[in-house]
């Protein structure tokens, strides 16, 4: 094994597995997806207390091969969206597997897929077939574009979920071509909107006892995080323009230089912008008439961003941090990576840490849930599974060597 001692996760808090938050404990969930929206999504309700069955293809889930970077083997990738699954290889071309992934399916409260709809009706993943083997069933689909529609069987990326929102259109600077978000934004946000809709759909199945189809659409996750762009446009016939960032509809909320690095600077309500001119030492300037409100302040802002700017380069980002603290004005840095991933108040509440697994001893870093409850953090309760690491365990020696007799009748 390579030496690691010098790699940025060793620094970060050491973590034994733990038992993680229980909420969902009890609830069985099968995942056939791969990549990062429906890993993601599964991620999440195991991190609240299900168990995950991870059914990968026997070359396995796309992101194992998303790399470099690697590390003892596994794309970091893969590590972030895995952990608290077990992995179960089955060959669904094979009668031995079809048969093992109808038991899966029938001791399932959730089957989570992201396979096109044709797709998942020739391989018999779509919930019409999969409700026969469990009524009950919380069925759920991460795909583009949804289940219905003429784009429905297209294949989608986050790249392209991104596109069709409108958010890398108006994302980058005035005279840049279209960014895409530096993250798997549609993705996540789509494994987020499933993960929340499986949970109120098993709320609601406690109480009526049926099943749900829940639809979830890449492109609409990604659109509705633009709601107030959109919003705003319906309601005035404005496009919004890629700017920088420095258009909001809050007058002064953008970035700026101080003497040594950037910084962010929020002046979203009255008491906030006359507190600011307070802290800066030019109270006349922030009582001016002209400047009563935001409304006038954005007809304004090109004079007052200029003003601004010529006082926060007269002092370190860390000095105005500091007064902008004290005088209750919204303002921070803008970090870089490795400057969050050791921000020792995040380490201490439990976003960053590195998990040892007792079984193998590997330490795999790891991105937390970032959501308290009762005043603990969620620890995984497993690292993120090698391929098939679970297949004997959660199907038994029985369907491997019904697998292995059908392969050789095939060979």
């Amino acid at each position: 094994m390579a030496d690691t001692d010098h790699l940025p996760y060793r620094k970060l808090p050491l973590a034994a597995a733990g038992k993680g938050f229980g909420l969902l404990s009890g609830v069985k969930v099968v995942d056939v997806t791969s990549s990062v929206a429906g890993p993601y999504a599964s991620m999440l309700l195991s991190d609240f207390g299900a168990e995950v069955i991870k059914v990968e293809r026997p070359e396995g889930d796309d992101a194992r091969q998303w790399g470099p970077p690697f590390l003892d083997g596994q794309a970091l990738w893969f590590t972030a969206m895995n952990r608290n699954k077990k992995s179960v290889v089955v060959d669904a071309r094979s009668e031995a597997g079809k048969a093992a992934f109808r038991k899966l399916v029938s001791e399932a409260d959730v089957f989570v897929t992201n396979q096109p709809p044709s797709v998942q009706r020739k391989l018999g993943l779509d919930y019409e077939t999969l409700r026969a083997v469990r009524k009950d069933l919380v069925f759920v689909s991460i795909t583009g574009f949804g289940l219905t529609g003429e784009r429905a069987d297209l294949t989608c990326y986050d790249l392209i979920a991104e596109g069709y929102s409108g958010i890398m259109d108006i994302t980058g600077a005035a005279d840049s071509a279209p960014q895409k978000i530096g993250a798997p934004a549609a993705d996540m946000l789509a494994g987020q909107d499933a993960a929340m809709a499986v949970m109120a759909a098993l709320f609601d199945r406690q109480r009526s006892g049926v099943g749900r189809k829940i639809d979830i659409s890449m492109v609409e996750s990604m659109t509705r995080f633009l709601s107030c762009r959109i919003s705003s446009y319906l309601g005035s016939g404005e496009v919004p323009k890629r700017s920088g960032g420095t258009d909001s509809v809050i007058a002064i909320y953008q970035p700026f230089d101080t003497a040594d690095k950037p910084m962010n600077l929020g002046l979203g309500s009255n008491p906030v912008w006359a507190r600011f001119w307070e802290a800066v030492g030019d109270p006349a300037y922030g009582a001016d008439p002209r400047f009563a409100t935001n409304a006038d302040r954005r007809v304004c802002r090109a004079e007052i961003v200029s003003h601004i700017q010529d006082i926060l380069k007269t002092r370190s980002r860390n000095a105005w941090l500091d007064i902008f603290a004290a005088a209750r004005v919204p303002a921070g840095p803008i970090n870089q990576v490795d400057e969050v991933a050791h921000d020792g108040e995040l380490q201490e509440r439990g976003l960053f840490y590195t998990l040892k697994d007792e079984d193998t001893g590997r330490l795999v870093p790891q991105i937390g849930l970032g959501i308290r409850i009762d005043d603990e953090a969620s620890f995984a309760r497993s690292a993120p599974p090698e391929l098939g690491q679970h297949t004997d365990e959660v199907l038994g020696m029985a369907v491997e060597t019904e697998n292995a007799r059908e392969t050789a009748k095939n060979e």
